[in-house]
């Protein structure tokens, strides 16, 4: 029986070890978030503040806990930059 939950605490500890190693390789290689959004004649459609705001909207509807996993956090909660 000791054999066993050594077993799993090894399996825990490993498990742990590998999730916040992909942590932090997400975190260090997130998207960069862009400043501005130009048409093709140089016009500002969107600065990062727009942006921004339109990622905390879509952030606070949920769109994060069904999209990340599915791919269809967009029906649920759209990107309204």
């Amino acid at each position: 029986m000791k054999r066993l939950w050594m077993a799993f605490v090894v399996v825990m500890v490993l498990s742990f070890l590998v999730l916040g190693w992909i942590g932090t390789r997400i975190y260090s290689e997130m998207p960069p978030l862009p400043q501005r959004v130009v048409t093709t004649d140089d016009q500002i459609l969107i600065d990062s503040g727009e942006i921004s705001a339109g990622q905390n909207v879509w952030q606070s509807m949920g769109g994060m806990e069904v999209g990340s996993i599915w791919g269809h956090g967009s029906y649920v909660a759209p990107d309204w930059t």
